[in-house]
């Protein structure tokens, strides 16, 4: 996974897509300059639960490209505690982190941490998720929006335009990126007249033994009478599909998901899950270790857009990515990319489904 900068900055700089009132910082991205970066970059990740990306993709990715790059960083993760997470902080500031990169719990705590940061001449940029109200320098994502139209267009062409009745499993009602999706998936599904919203609830921490609860409350409210979900990624997916496992629906109802983990892989392919979207853990990673290494420089990162802050009343300068929608027919794009291990992907009765499609 290791790339070189300028390879991470020519995937950036490359991205095509289109913002209203986005732009470029012209005056120097990190792959301008010769200079040395100077101090010391900190990346504090979320938690373990909410998706296996974090440990399993990202952190990874991170090492890579500052390993790459040069440049000493600290890598932690809060493990779901938001004051764990302002502790890390607090600790990574007093050693002498010159650019704080976090994936906030919630927008208040993470705003508390870099309205501290930046007391102390620390620069910030939020990662995967927008801090509202916040004053992080850069936010560094995927389009978010797009990723709920991308779910929603997934699941209508599993439903192929039928009548039918759908639940809305949403994420974090915390996290900001969850609204985005589920805004992106209903500006798709509500158009079509033969589909009915049954039930609509967030799962609170992204907590995939409280979505089982969730959606089984949800599907027994209407007896059952579910003809597609809405699960806003793979581990919510997999929560849905035991349940409708338990109900003998499984493989019967499409089911969404997202971040393309080996689970999601393996249920697109057994055809449990209707689809995920694949955001590249090397490509977001790299996107934050140019913006750090460039702030960590001095200079300005690049960007190609800006994304609003309701709460802060701002536009925040942004890097945004642009995902993939991932069926059947294109797991093999996400092993090809090094998103995900055949090794791990093909095992047992897994192995003649990957064969299938071609995975090897």
């Amino acid at each position: 996974m290791k790339r070189t900068l300028g390879m991470i900055t020519a995937a950036v700089l490359g991205l095509s897509l289109t913002l209203a009132g986005c732009g470029s910082d012209s005056d120097g991205g990190s792959g301008d300059s010769g200079k040395k970066a100077e101090g010391k970059i900190g990346v504090i990740l979320p938690d373990t639960k909410s998706s296996v990306r974090w440990e399993s993709a990202d952190r990874p990715a991170l090492e890579a490209a500052f390993k790459a790059a040069g440049v000493d960083y600290d890598i932690q993760n809060a493990e779901g505690d938001a004051d764990k997470m302002a502790t890390i902080a607090d600790s990574m500031i007093a050693d002498g982190v010159t650019v704080l990169a976090i994936v906030n719990l919630d927008s208040d705590s993470g705003a508390s941490i870099e309205e501290k940061a930046g007391k102390q001449g620390v620069k910030t940029i939020d990662y995967d998720r927008l801090t509202l109200g916040g004053s992080a320098d850069y936010y560094v994502s995927f389009d978010n929006t797009k990723v709920g139209e991308l779910q929603g267009q997934g699941l209508d062409k599993c439903l192929a335009g039928k009548d039918a009745n759908i639940i809305y499993l949403n994420g974090s009602p915390t996290d900001n990126n969850a609204t985005l999706f589920s805004q992106g998936a209903h500006s798709v599904l509500d158009k079509v007249s033969a589909y009915k919203k049954v039930g609509e609830q967030a799962v609170p921490d992204w907590d995939n033994e409280k979505a089982v609860t969730i959606f089984e409350q949800l599907y027994t409210k209407v007896d059952g009478d579910v003809q597609g979900v809405y699960a806003a990624n793979d581990g919510l997916a997999g929560s849905v599909i035991s349940i409708l496992q338990k109900n003998g629906q499984d493989g019967k109802v499409p089911v969404t998901g997202q971040d393309a983990t080996v689970e999601g892989l393996q249920n697109i392919l057994a055809g449990t899950q209707c689809m995920s979207v694949y955001k590249s853990a090397k490509e977001e990673a790299g996107a934050l270790a140019d913006a750090a290494i460039a702030l960590a420089k001095g200079e300005k990162a690049d960007t190609n857009g800006t994304t609003e802050d309701k709460t802060g009343n701002r536009q925040v300068p942004s890097i945004l990515l642009t995902p993939k929608s991932i069926t059947k027919d294109n797991v093999k794009d996400v092993v090809d990319d090094g998103g995900a291990k055949a090794s791990d992907i093909c095992t047992g009765s897994f192995e003649k489904l990957c064969a299938d499609a071609g995975i090897s």
